[in-house]
């Protein structure tokens, strides 16, 4: 099995790119962020690989990190996402996103990425909302392991702060994430009216 790609980007055509190495041109099935990536990279390149092979045919499909093919194959394993949908999927949500939306329970976010109908992202969530802590994501705002913690002690709290954001306009997975961010930052002694004012900061900070 082939897990890992380095040599020349050849060509990039719509969905895919072909990697050349060593003479010998590689068609790999990729996200538009990844394929993004790789279009601006110079010189040689390196692409994580998840082959899967069928009676007619070997297809790879390539990842510019860890987290991404990990959510790759997290998202395979629930019924009607194929790697297409997959790929859709990663091409509208970063690892990131698509785990804060999971967790917020944002089906919303979640059907914007092309063939994910409401039913389907419903079942996404429902069916990954107890597997993600084993995702690793590499993430300057949000970590599971933090979000878990705050669960345990902040977690109505959290749920109202959510709500008044989402009242304000805001999607649900970015009120989600903007309130964790600003209850790990604030920690124990933080009051609803305190995490809804510096969710706000947090998010016109990252618009």
């Amino acid at each position: 099995m082939i897990a890992k790609l380095t040599g020349l980007v050849d060509q990039i055509g719509e969905g895919h790119v072909i990697i050349d190495v060593k003479g010998v041109g590689y068609l790999v099935f990729c996200s538009n962020k990844t394929l993004n990536i790789l279009a601006a990279a110079e010189g040689t390149v390196s692409v994580m690989i998840e082959t899967h092979v069928r009676e007619d045919h070997i297809h790879l499909y390539g990842f510019g990190d860890e987290s991404e093919r990990a959510w790759f194959n997290l998202l395979t394993t629930v019924q009607g996402v194929g790697a297409k949908v997959c790929l859709a999927i990663l091409s509208v949500l970063s690892p990131d996103n698509l785990m804060q939306a999971i967790a917020a329970q944002d089906k919303a976010t979640v059907s914007r990425s092309p063939g994910v109908g409401p039913k389907l992202a419903t079942r996404i969530i429902t069916e990954l909302k107890d597997k993600i802590e084993g995702i690793a994501t590499v993430s300057k705002t949000t970590t599971l392991e933090n979000n878990i913690a705050l669960a345990d002690y902040t977690s109505q709290f959290i749920d109202d702060a959510v709500s008044a954001l989402v009242n304000l306009g805001y999607s649900k997975s970015d009120a989600f994430g903007a309130i964790h961010q600003s209850a790990r930052k604030l920690g124990l002694d933080v009051t609803v009216e305190v995490l809804i004012k510096d969710g706000l900061l947090v998010l016109n900070t990252n618009e």
